[in-house]
């Protein structure tokens, strides 16, 4: 049976056009109801700790003024904690963040931080916010993901994003067993980072993957063709490869 494959649209990079020269424009909240329009089932925003993009009023507007869930992507702080059990968005997903990266660089190490990051998944489910480990596919980070109660993970799909040719089947190849293995054990997995036009058909194909989540790719193209037709675009190219490898399936 196909499930539906969700898109969740990250509007941070809005804001950073935004801050690059201060004031209003553009607003990342209306980008997400545009976002909505053309199709995106969920929004999701990055509060880092330096405020290069979004920042907490973008926070408090986003949830005010859309009607699409928020997932709210956090380091594991206590200030992070704070502000999402303040806001109580829909989703928390839990990332690594280091100041002087660009972008988030890798998965969060579930395994090796359990004593951080156990406290805050209880915290989290505790205000009735679905928690989410943006983590590499890797079994052993997957196996400390559910043991730490975190219902959702999320593959870090860079590795495969940045890779070309044989290379590149191997870190598919690496996505299809870790949301098979996040199936298996009872984990709802979603996926995304570096994905655009080009690559997400092969990760929107896989069945166990229930959500994927693009931002920078799809603000950067809205450059040249407008945030709703890329959205639209985007949303196409996901069902369309859900469509044929449900086909083939079934076959």
């Amino acid at each position: 049976m196909k499930r539906h494959l969700r898109l969740g649209v990250n509007i941070d990079h809005v804001a950073t056009i935004r801050n690059a020269r201060g004031g209003r424009h553009p607003d990342p909240v209306r980008a997400a109801r545009l976002a909505a329009q053309a199709g995106a089932d969920g929004i999701t925003a990055h509060l880092r700790e330096d405020r290069r993009h979004i920042t907490d009023d973008d926070i408090a507007r986003l949830m005010a003024g859309i009607d699409l869930p928020l997932n709210l992507e956090m380091a594991a702080t206590e200030e992070m904690l704070d502000i999402a059990l303040r806001h109580r968005p829909h989703a928390c997903c839990i990332v690594p963040e280091r100041r002087q990266e660009r972008t988030t660089e890798g998965g969060l190490d579930a395994a090796g931080l359990s004593d951080t990051l156990r406290p805050m998944v209880d915290r989290l489910a505790g205000a009735g916010i679905r928690v989410s480990l943006f983590i590499a596919p890797d079994t052993r980070q997957l196996d400390a993901a559910k043991a730490l109660g975190a219902p959702v993970v999320e593959l870090h799909t860079g590795s495969y994003a940045d890779a070309d040719g044989v290379e590149r089947d191997h870190e598919l190849e690496r996505l299809r067993a870790a949301a098979a293995h996040a199936e298996a054990i009872g984990l709802e997995c979603h996926a995304g980072h570096g994905l655009s036009f080009d690559n997400v058909a092969p990760v929107a194909a896989i069945p166990t993957v229930v959500e994927l989540n693009i931002g920078h790719f799809l603000i950067g193209e809205a450059i040249f063709g407008g945030l709703d037709s890329t959205i639209r675009r985007m949303r196409s190219l996901m069902d369309l490869a859900r469509s044929e490898a449900a086909g083939g399936m079934s076959a």
